[in-house]
């Protein structure tokens, strides 16, 4: 397994990134009123995912509420796909493959957070400490 040294490494990041540019290149094709609506919202919330864990790697912090946090805006992300295909401004094909792209991203944050979760708990060793003679203290 490669080691993470950046951002850039986390696959679930640069899925992230294509599923925000290809939102943002659907978007443009709007009806002008939704432009400044629906497509902005599209917009904002699929480049929220993304920018929330480059934040996160960047601050030394990606976190449990870093992952819950990138996972609410990947539903809104769905919500919004989900609006614009009931207003037919998306092709079904497109938006079956936007909403397996959200599910594949969606699959990858669960695996983070549960690796973000057991490297959290405390190794139940710790609190031993042990001597040369393997006798335990408390």
């Amino acid at each position: 397994m490669k080691k993470i040294s950046s951002v850039e490494d986390l696959q679930v990041y640069r899925k992230l990134c294509v599923l925000h540019l290809e939102i943002n290149d659907i978007t443009i094709n709007f009806p002008e009123f939704e432009l400044y609506e629906l497509g902005a919202q599209l917009r904002k919330s699929s480049n929220a995912a993304p920018a929330s864990i480059a934040q996160g790697w960047n601050n030394k912090h990606l976190s449990l509420e870093v992952i819950h946090k990138v996972l609410g805006e990947l539903s809104g992300t769905k919500h919004y796909l989900k609006i614009a295909f009931k207003k037919c401004y998306i092709e079904q094909s497109k938006y079956a493959d936007l909403i397996r792209q959200c599910d594949e991203c969606e699959r990858l944050l669960n695996s983070l957070e549960k690796s973000i979760y057991w490297r959290s708990k405390p190794s139940p060793f710790t609190k031993y400490q042990f001597t040369a003679n393997n006798n335990r203290k408390q």
